[in-house]
């Protein structure tokens, strides 16, 4: 295959090659008939891609770039296409071509540049929109990743063990294995054995929540140190909240069954949750801006911030949502270049911005245009010299 699918951000592929560079992003779709569509939104964000590579490179140059493409377009009837969620990301070199599946709508765009548009992933990956879910029953789980635009389930190994039977397996006690049924065919399920069969199901529930509990720990919230809502029946959550070692756990759950839910009824009710975290998130965003600002540890004036992100002093960068400047940083020297964002040696400046944040473990925030604290499309905190 000549592409490849990609899950974690950012990848090494974005912040190693060399140019030219294609981004392309478009919006997709999770179900026929609306998908069917996808195959010519993404037929004309190629032919536009072509065409700009045209302008500047040679043949086998064009051919090299542009073949993972082909693939992908041949690809639109296999399974990859047909499980799409809601927007795909495609960066190709030379060399290597990544796709990113994405949980959450983008915009059409296309550019060939020497560096990647990459704004549109920070936004789609940035900790301070997104949360994750934990579907629990007695007897199995389900994990799940969101952020305000929608959320989608994470797919697990078939090799990890998942309900209580895989992970206990001839731990189960007996009496929640042995039981009869008397009085006639379908008459009540009488439980026989040794010890309280209610107690003996409590335990092994309670052995099962502790392995899911390290498993969600130790795989996930470790990792993405995002705040976790757990979706399950009221009498799940005391049991597992009880047990529980895992700091991102929140204290408010939503107290159903998660297979009883539609995707929209689940979506609507993890937002009712998160989304005052989210905006009391930015609201001490904007307070560490506004006391940076006053100490000069901070600016929205663009050339100060491309000034100090290519000096390695910014600690964080906030940018308004879809904003694009045309033209790039020169990486020797960090000067800003305006252009054309048709041209292919142009690209977006606050995205090559962004770009020298992420190489200098910089924070990326992206904001809608309400929340940003400046009219520039770009505000900064810098790190203490």
């Amino acid at each position: 295959m000549l592409y490849k699918i990609a899950q974690d951000f950012p990848n090494d592929m974005i912040l190693e090659e060399g140019g030219p560079l294609v981004s392309l992003f478009q919006p997709t779709h999770r179900h026929f008939p609306e998908n069917k569509q996808d195959k010519i939104v993404f037929k004309n964000l190629l032919r536009k891609i072509e065409n700009s590579l045209k302008r500047a490179y040679k043949k086998d140059i064009i051919q090299s770039i542009i073949k993972p493409f082909y693939q992908i377009e041949e690809d639109m009837h296999k399974p990859f296409w047909n499980n799409t969620l809601d927007g795909i990301a495609v960066f190709a070199s030379q060399n290597k071509c990544i796709v990113y599946n994405l949980p959450s709508p983008v915009k059409e765009f296309a550019l060939v540049a020497d560096s990647f548009h990459i704004k549109p992933l920070i936004q789609a990956f940035q900790s301070l929109e997104r949360y994750q879910l934990l579907g629990l029953s007695r007897n199995r789980f389900t994990i799940f990743q969101g952020n305000r635009h929608g959320f989608s389930e994470i797919v697990i190994g078939s090799d990890i063990p998942r309900t209580l039977e895989e992970v206990l397996g001839k731990q189960i006690t007996e009496p929640y294995l042995t039981q009869g049924s008397y009085g006639g065919v379908g008459g009540p399920a009488i439980y026989h054995g040794h010890g309280d069969v209610k107690e003996e199901i409590d335990k092994d529930t309670e052995k099962y929540y502790r392995y899911v509990d390290r498993f969600i720990l130790e795989n996930y919230s470790e990792k993405s140190k995002l705040p976790l809502i757990l979706v399950s029946l009221i009498e799940n959550h005391s049991i597992f909240k009880r047990i529980s070692h895992n700091p991102y756990l929140l204290e408010e759950g939503i107290d159903i069954s998660y297979e009883s839910l539609e995707p929209e009824q689940l979506e609507k009710k993890a937002l009712k949750i998160i989304e005052p975290i989210i905006w009391e998130k930015t609201r001490k965003l904007m307070e560490s801006y506004k006391n940076a600002t006053e100490k000069s540890l901070g600016s929205s004036e663009l050339s100060q911030v491309v000034k100090a992100a290519f000096e390695s002093r910014v600690e964080t960068v906030m940018f308004e949502e879809d904003r694009i400047i045309p033209g790039k940083i020169d990486e020797n020297t960090g000067e800003i270049n305006l252009g054309d964002i048709n041209d292919p040696d142009c690209d977006d400046i606050l995205d090559d911005l962004a770009e020298l944040v992420l190489k200098n473990r910089g924070d990326i925030v992206v904001l809608p245009k309400d929340k940003m604290p400046s009219l520039t499309g770009v505000a900064a905190i810098y790190r203490y010299s």
